[in-house]
């Protein structure tokens, strides 16, 4: 019998990020708290985000509506970095950025925690930035997805390509 299998990636999904975007805007937009704030919260390049407001105060308080939204969307929050509120001329602004893929000092960092803690007879294989883990059992890949998903790692990790 074949070897069983999957890949641990960190990737974001563009589209449920684009619409929990496009959410905390229309919840923004329509919020007593934020009108004539001049809160605005856009995509800058392609992994990057600006929130911009008049206030430190109003600038935080879209960023946790923007939170919200990327937890409702089921992104985790550990793929989102932002920096501290710096003022812009009259406005303040807050920029954050999404990270994927997974470094490789985190891939020796997974590797590792599944060699250690792991089913014995559990292979992980780096490929580029994901990894490929492989066992005879498939039992074993579901204790690795457990392990895993139980582990306090401070970089999201999705699981795919389960065969």
């Amino acid at each position: 019998m074949a070897d069983s299998s999957f890949d641990i990636v960190s990737k974001l999904d563009r589209q449920e990020a684009d619409n929990a975007l496009n959410q905390a805007m229309k919840e923004i937009s329509t919020r007593y708290d934020f009108k004539n704030t001049g809160a605005l919260l856009e995509w800058k390049g392609e992994e990057g985000i600006e929130i911009t407001a008049n206030a430190d105060e109003r600038a935080l308080a879209v960023l946790e509506v923007f939170k919200e939204k990327l937890i409702k969307r089921g992104i985790s929050l550990k793929a989102l970095e932002t920096g501290d509120p710096r003022q812009s001329g009259k406005d303040v602004k807050i920029n954050g950025s999404f990270s994927q893929g997974i470094s490789t000092e985190q891939a020796k960092k997974v590797s590792k925690l599944i060699r250690d803690e792991g089913p014995k007879g559990v292979k992980v294989q780096v490929q580029g930035e994901e990894l490929r883990v492989t066992s005879k059992k498939r039992d074993d890949l579901q204790e690795v997805i457990a392990l895993l998903k139980g582990a306090d790692l401070d970089f999201p990790l999705q699981f795919v390509n389960y065969r």
